[in-house]
Parts: C-alpha cells; sequence; structure tokens
C-alpha cells in the first residue's frame, strides 16, 4: 500500500487550484483530476517540482459516472489509499429566470454539482479507511436563494443537505464530513457563469474586496489539520463587505 493521498476534484483552477498548492506545501501527497489535462498535468509538474511531494494527476469528468468509477479502478489497482477526499468541482451558468433558463445549462450543473458529487463520494469511498475525511465545497447558495439562482442554488442546496447526511451516514467509520460554503470570491467562477465575458464578471466584484481563492484553500487547509476528535461540520465564508446573498456593501465614490 503507498502513502495515503488527497483526492481533489476541480483542481485544475479557482479553489480546487488553491487547495492543491496549499497541501502540497504543507507535504500532502495528492491526487489531482479534472477535465483539462494540459491544465492538470503541468500543476501536477509544477506542484511535484516544487515541494517534492507525489502529485497524480487524473483527467475524467465527475458527470460521467463510468469514468469516475474507471479512475477508482484505477487508484485501486495501484494500490492508493484515500486519507482525504475534497470534493471541489462544481460550477454555475446563467443568471436567467426560472421561466427563461436554459435546461442544457440545468443539466450540467446538477450533472456536475449533485451528481459528480455522488459519484466521486460513492467511488473513493472504497479506497478511504476508516477515520478519513471528506470536504464537500458548497456556497452561500446553498443556505439562501436569490434572483436567477434558481437550479444553481437547488444544487448547492442539495450539496448542503448530503454534507449533513453523509456525516451521519459514516459516522460508525469515524468518517469526518465537512463542508465550506464561500460567498462572493473571485475565481473563474463568475467568467464560467456568464459564458466568458469578462466585462459582467467583472462587474460582481467592483468595488468590494471578494474572497480569494486562497482563503478557501486556507479554511480547507485548517478543517484537516483538527485533531482526530474534532470535526468541521459546516463552514460558512463570506467577505467582510457581504453580509447575505444579496446584500453587499460597496465603496461609495471616494471613499
Amino acid at each position: 500500500m503507498q502513502d495515503s493521498f488527497t483526492l481533489i476534484t476541480g483542481a485544475s483552477s479557482g479553489f480546487g487550484q488553491a487547495i492543491a498548492r496549499t497541501l502540497a506545501a504543507e507535504g500532502r501527497s495528492l491526487i489531482i483530476t479534472a477535465r483539462r489535462k494540459e491544465r492538470l498535468q503541468r500543476l501536477a509538474e509544477e506542484l511535484s517540482g516544487q515541494t517534492g511531494v507525489e502529485v497524480i494527476p487524473l483527467c475524467f469528468d465527475v458527470r460521467s459516472r463510468d469514468e469516475v468509477e474507471d479512475a477508482a479502478e484505477e487508484l485501486k489497482g495501484r494500490g492508493i489509499q484515500l486519507n482525504h477526499l475534497i470534493n471541489n468541482a462544481g460550477l454555475a451558468l446563467g443568471m436567467s429566470d426560472i421561466a427563461n433558463g436554459d435546461v442544457e445549462d440545468w443539466d450540467q450543473m446538477i450533472d456536475t454539482n449533485v451528481k459528480g458529487l455522488l459519484y466521486a463520494t460513492k467511488s473513493f469511498l472504497r479506497l478511504m479507511p476508516d477515520g478519513g475525511h471528506i470536504v464537500n465545497i458548497g456556497s452561500i447558495a446553498g443556505k439562501e436563494v436569490y434572483p436567477g439562482g434558481n437550479v444553481y442554488c437547488a444544487s448547492k442546496h442539495a450539496v448542503d443537505a448530503l454534507n449533513r447526511a453523509m456525516r451521519i451516514d459514516l459516522l460508525e467509520r469515524r468518517i469526518r464530513v465537512s463542508q465550506v460554503a464561500p460567498g462572493l470570491a473571485d475565481t473563474e467562477f463568475s467568467i464560467v457563469r456568464f459564458k466568458g465575458d469578462t466585462e459582467k464578471a467583472k462587474k460582481v466584484y467592483e468595488g468590494l474586496v471578494p474572497l480569494y481563492a486562497q482563503d478557501i484553500a486556507d479554511a480547507v487547509s485548517f478543517i484537516l489539520s483538527r485533531p482526530e476528535h474534532v470535526c468541521i461540520n459546516d463552514m460558512v465564508i463570506m467577505a467582510t463587505a457581504q453580509g447575505s446573498a444579496t446584500a453587499v456593501r460597496r465603496k461609495l465614490d471616494g471613499e
């Protein structure tokens, strides 16, 4: 059996990449996964070179149950054990109201944010011994709803519910289950949501200091560093300028 690894889904950018950098710097062996193979390979080589830890890139789409199960079987065949699973892969698409929503966007959000998390958890749990740890990256959208958020909010409410249910289901195995639920964070999130419209994405963060990917990576690092008798069940993190999903204080002219 090889040394235990931490597996991070959606590691090619944003929160996932920042989490990978932070945990590698702490000396943790990693399995980083995403759909973008070249990005993933570059990150694996960079982190291995900088830190000396083993970093294994695995390219697959969490929406495909077959691909996820094949990845788990590959790791099992290599004798790899997982201490930690970071369910980070997720996205938002569009801001249409329910009557004008794009059904393909709905399918992609549900398939990634909900079904992808389920596929990854079920498949990779087979590689996790009793006493492991799962961290699910949720969202303030899993705690509240807002105009145009409909299906994205529903998918993240599902993550919130699954996080609590998994905590109960895995209690006998002493597997800790935690959620980090960020608010406004300046990553590729809004660029993806607005389908490449960078100007529209920038306006989301105008006049305030948002969260950054490193803030969420630091939270994950803290959660994983707790002693075995401590489980951080849920952590909501927002920028100082954000009071709720919709209450945001933007700087006034001259402030």
